[in-house]
């Protein structure tokens, strides 16, 4: 098999392909002969020495793939030879070949493509968790995505139009006509005043939802947004990464402007803030499973479509990483082997 190795913290071009025995499935596992595999913006942190949960270096990461099952172990049921699958391995997805728990892998929908499916666990299962297990997401619901363009972004622009929201979305303005083409009635520059512009359509209402990436001082500003009863969730931290390589200083200063909540605050402010990490949830698939089955029953019905920025062979992965530290892509980036 071929893997993508994080070869020691560094700039993109650290990441190697190199060359291994294929792995055997074992008892409750299954074997992937991988079609495509997503990038999340944690591989880049990884990469750079930024994600704690993240393998020792040197490492394979990846938390997403797609393909065909080739190799089924003992016990296993309900998957079989020849099923098209997408999977969410804990790490090791830039790969060719994968073996998984059989519980890890779900059976595609008849009509998406291999590119579709590995676009779609997890951002959308990040997305579909932080806004309608963890948000609590009501119809007509006044939300904030920030990093709108990005995978669980355009995700969550995608799950908000199920309920008909009224969504803020923040992004570069090169992609603003972008986002309202995917149904952001307000695109926002992310260096603009944020609150400001908030606050001209929703007043003293305040938001119902944010969805926060960012960390920082932005999750100061997401709480301050938020109306009785609104919640904010925390799904990330890129604030701490600078460019390619690893800023110790700017990730401290972030971590510095990091907000501290008590509980008499949040019970005086009727708000809640919370978080998401789905590399925390594989031990609770009795949670996961049910919501990976709703998102492919929500594409069946054609209410959410990954949407496939660019792919990349496993040879230009680090042209890959490059283009999403530049900011350049709209939904997800993958790479194919």
């Amino acid at each position: 098999m071929r893997q993508i190795w994080i070869t020691k913290a560094g700039a993109p071009d650290v990441l190697k392909v190199r060359e291994a025995p294929d792995p055997e499935a074992g008892e409750g596992q299954v074997r992937v002969r991988v079609r495509a595999a997503g990038i999340n913006f944690a591989d880049l942190m990884a990469r750079v020495g930024l994600y704690p949960d993240a393998p020792k270096i040197p490492c394979v990461v990846g938390y997403e793939v797609s393909g065909t099952i080739d190799q089924v172990g003992p016990g296993v049921t309900g998957l079989a030879e020849g099923d098209r699958v997408f999977a969410m391995p804990h790490f090791g997805g830039y790969t060719d070949t994968l073996v998984v728990p059989a519980g890890q892998a779900v059976r595609m929908a008849a009509t998406m493509t291999f590119e579709q499916a590995a676009a779609l666990p997890v951002v959308y299962l990040t997305a579909h968790h932080a806004m309608l297990f963890t948000g609590s997401l009501r119809e007509g619901a006044r939300i904030l995505v920030h990093s709108a363009a990005g995978g669980v972004g355009l995700a969550a622009l995608q799950l908000a139009r199920t309920r008909r929201c009224v969504v803020f979305g923040t992004a570069s303005p090169a992609k603003h006509d972008f986002l309202r083409a995917q149904g952001c009635q307000h695109p926002l520059d992310h260096d603009a005043d944020l609150t400001a512009a908030v606050r001209a359509v929703v007043g003293e209402q305040g938001l119902d939802l944010v969805l926060d990436p960012v960390g920082g001082a932005s999750w100061r500003r997401g709480y301050e947004l938020l109306g009785p009863t609104g919640r904010m969730v925390a799904f990330g931290f890129s604030a701490a990464a600078a460019g390619n390589t690893r800023s110790l200083w700017r990730a401290v200063t972030q971590f510095a402007q990091v907000p501290r909540y008590s509980p008499i605050q949040l019970m005086t402010d009727n708000k809640t803030v919370t978080g998401v990490n789905m590399g925390h949830l594989f031990g609770r698939l009795d949670l996961l499973r049910p919501q990976f089955e709703a998102l492919v029953a929500l594409f069946d019905a054609g209410q959410i479509a990954p949407h496939v920025d660019r792919t990349f062979s496993f040879d230009e992965a680090p042209a890959a990483h490059q283009y999403l530290h530049d900011r350049k892509a709209k939904g997800k980036v993958l790479l194919v082997p």
